[in-house]
């Protein structure tokens, strides 16, 4: 008996240890990168368990489990996508493992090809908030900021944006992604006009100079995007006292909502008494201003709405070669825009954006005794949706209408109230995907459709636009797109049987950004087709109108910023160079337009002292000269002029944390600019056509102002805590 129990006793010994044994599985395998590198150090378990192992030089590994049955492997390593494999353990043997790159991480490549951005957070941000109110040249105009960027030209009696060989109208706004019609303030000829809109409501500006999303369109040349802030940090009250007016503002912080207001008036009256200019002021310009933002957060979205309201007014005589008493201009203007718009989440990884914009825009001109007065009433609305199916793979896509109703009236001493004007209405739709092959490589392909009620025309634009890391801090971008653009006010107003303008990009940039500094450099080419001309000197109702004009732009742009490399010093150096010519309007044949120079340079720098609590700050602005027609030569804008040259210098004195003085001077050196030329009608008895230099209505301009911020903490202030 004692015997046959030893016995059954190893018996069942044996049988545990075996059944032990045969429990245990092996798993193994190799990890490595797509391209076959072998990856070390990967972490290697089975989901739920503390089994698992660590991957050696080769990228292999292996360890035992006695887990049983399907089981879920788990492989990672930083910067890589971990892998899942779910499968019985038994076949967990001899795996080859290949990782994913990562593409949220932060060296993943950014699609940057014609685009600039102003934003702290932004991966190709060349500009920031603050250099819209401290760039000596701007006067705190985010327009004004921007002309300092490669791709813009320097029309100084203007103000508006000329990119890249396009007229200013080429170029479209919007708040929040919601179009604004009328974004500039009215003007006459040599008096150059602002950016409706305060910059201290905004928080990113992102601006295209071409090859832009699928999801903007009605521009030729390029779009700048303003987008208000989504939440303030705190209560506070700001107070301006300048030398051209006054502005208080004031933000009110809830829960979940917030509300900012801001207002401003501008009388140049007492400025020109001091330094007068080169026109005969009968009333200088005044303007009253108000905007706000209201900020409402739900648990699923943010809803915000934008108001802003803007009344002008001035009467002046201007020196004009043909008039010995001059020419007298007047003009009123109110101009109201509002939006709405709301971004929230739809669950499954879809979000959605909504909104809408309506603009009144009145202008009452008198010039000489002719008498017109043009009511604008505008419209977007727009819907987009956005999914995100990965990490590498990304789908935008939406539609939107615009609405436009444009009437004009005009009298003079032998016709009353002639009426004129036009309705239009756009549909587009729009749908565009981001495709990220790998951190190196990535694509945006998208293609645009809007249909012309006014015309009976739809158009189809594809965009494309691909990326490719060259380094850890470097990455080329090529873009191509086609767009397209319905003809201006001035020429609707007049002839709707018309087609709406086309343009080609093609764009090659290169871009590297590291520790504080950034350079871009990118050469671009667009073509232009079914550009508007007509008979007549201006456009009138007399005029014969076709879509026969066409044209290029051509050039290179360079860009370096740094605030690294010198204590307290921040500077940029912008360079653009510029081939173009075209055949529209009046023009009787191709050439450059008036409005083009070849070399555009710009340096900008600013220097903190602290021990001075001040920053000084100065921009240099120079423009090869600018052709024009001379009447007493051959030819059709064959002449050209002196170029632009122009030093500004700024300073701010931190009195204390929340009071700044502020002093600027543009042109201190007193440049002689020249603009263009006027001629006469008529020669003279030499048979020679007198001229007159077109200068600016003065050669310099001098600001002060004391701005005062009230807040909760104490620091806050208007120039971003100098």
């Amino acid at each position: 008996m004692l015997l046959n129990k030893n016995h059954l006793l190893f018996f069942l010994a044996t049988v545990c240890c075996s059944t032990f044994l045969i429990a245990q599985s092996l798993v193994s395998g190799r990890v490595t990168q797509k391209n076959g590198e072998p990856i070390s150090g990967a972490n290697i378990y089975l989901e739920g368990t503390y089994d698992g192992a660590s991957s050696d030089e080769s990228g292999r590994f292996q360890f035992t489990t006695e887990e049983v049955g399907v089981q879920t492997l788990v492989v990672s390593f930083v910067s890589y996508e971990p892998f899942y494999m779910a499968a019985d353990v038994t076949q967990m043997a001899a795996l080859e493992i290949s990782l994913k790159e990562d593409v949220s991480s932060l060296e993943t490549v950014v699609i940057s090809a014609g685009t600039f951005e102003a934003g702290d957070n932004s991966k190709v941000s060349v500009l920031k908030p603050l250099d819209v109110v401290t760039t000596a040249s701007a006067l705190g105009d985010f327009v004004g900021a921007l002309q300092t960027l490669p791709g813009t030209s320097t029309v100084a009696e203007d103000g508006r944006l000329f990119v890249r060989g396009g007229d200013a109208g080429e170029t479209q706004i919007f708040i929040d992604g919601i179009r604004v019609f009328t974004p500039y303030t009215p003007s006459t000829n040599n008096i150059p006009t602002r950016g409706r809109y305060s910059p201290f409501l905004f928080d990113g500006i992102t601006f295209s100079t071409g090859g832009y999303s699928a999801e903007y369109g009605q521009a030729l040349s390029s779009v700048l995007l303003l987008n208000t802030i989504d939440e303030p940090t705190q209560e506070k009250t700001d107070i301006a006292i300048m030398s051209v007016g006054g502005g208080l503002g004031n933000t009110q912080k809830w829960e979940r909502s917030s509300l900012s207001v801001n207002a401003s008036y501008i009388n140049l009256a007492p400025y020109i008494a001091l330094f007068p200019d080169r026109n005969d002021w009968k009333k200088p310009f005044e303007a009253f201003s108000g905007e706000s933002v209201f900020r409402k957060k739900y648990d699923n979205g943010l809803f915000k709405m934008y108001a802003a309201f803007d009344a002008t007014n001035f009467e002046l005589t201007q020196e004009d070669i043909n008039l010995p008493e001059g020419l007298h201009f007047k003009l009123n203007n109110h101009n109201f825009y509002a939006n709405t718009s709301y971004a929230g989440e739809l669950g499954s990884d879809w979000k959605f954006e909504t909104g809408g914009s309506f603009t009144h825009a009145k202008n009452n001109y008198t010039v000489e005794e002719d008498q017109i007065v043009n009511t604008e009433n505008s419209g977007h609305f727009k819907l987009s949706f956005r999914k995100r199916f990965s990490n590498r793979v990304k789908l935008y896509m939406g539609g939107e209408q615009f609405l436009t109703d444009f009437t004009e009236t005009y009298k003079d001493e032998t016709a009353s109230n002639i009426r004129y004007g036009y309705n239009n209405s756009i549909t587009a739709t729009y749908a565009e995907t981001d495709l990220i092959f790998s951190r190196k490589f990535a694509a945006k392909l998208g293609l645009r459709g809007e249909y012309s009620s006014l015309f009976d025309q739809f158009t189809i634009s594809p965009r494309a636009s691909l990326a490719y890391k060259t380094s850890k801090h470097g990455q080329l971008s090529v873009a191509f797109g086609e767009f397209y653009q319905q003809p201006f006010s001035d020429v609707l107003k007049f002839d709707q049987g018309l087609e709406a303008q086309k343009a080609q990009h093609y764009i090659l940039n290169y871009q590297y950004s590291y520790n504080n500094r950034i350079f871009r450099a990118e050469t671009f080419y667009k073509k232009y087709d079914n550009l508007v001309t007509y008979s007549t000197e201006f456009p009138n109702g007399s005029s014969q109108f076709s879509n026969l004009g066409n044209g290029y732009a051509q050039g290179l742009d360079l860009f370096w910023r740094d605030n690294q490399s010198i204590k307290n010093v921040d500077y940029w150096v912008s360079y653009s160079y510029l081939d173009s010519e075209r055949l529209y309007q009046n023009y009787p044949e191709k050439a450059t337009p008036p409005f083009v120079n070849m070399h555009n340079l710009s340096l900008v720098g600013k220097y903190w002292v602290g021990d001075w609590r001040s920053q000084f700050g100065f921009s240099y602005n120079f423009a090869s000269g600018r052709k024009y027609t001379n009447p007493n030569n051959p030819g059709f804008l064959q002449e050209t002029t002196k170029s632009f040259n122009s030093l500004s210098l700024n300073w701010a004195y931190l009195i204390t944390q929340q009071k700044i003085l502020y002093v600027s001077v543009n042109n201190v050196l007193g440049f002689n600019n020249i603009n263009g030329y006027q001629y006469t009608n008529s020669p003279n008895g030499d048979g020679v056509y007198n001229r007159r230099a077109l200068t600016p209505a003065a050669d310099q301009f001098f600001f002060v102002g004391f701005f005062w911020t009230l807040s909760d903490d104490g620091t806050d202030n208007q120039l971003d805590n100098l």
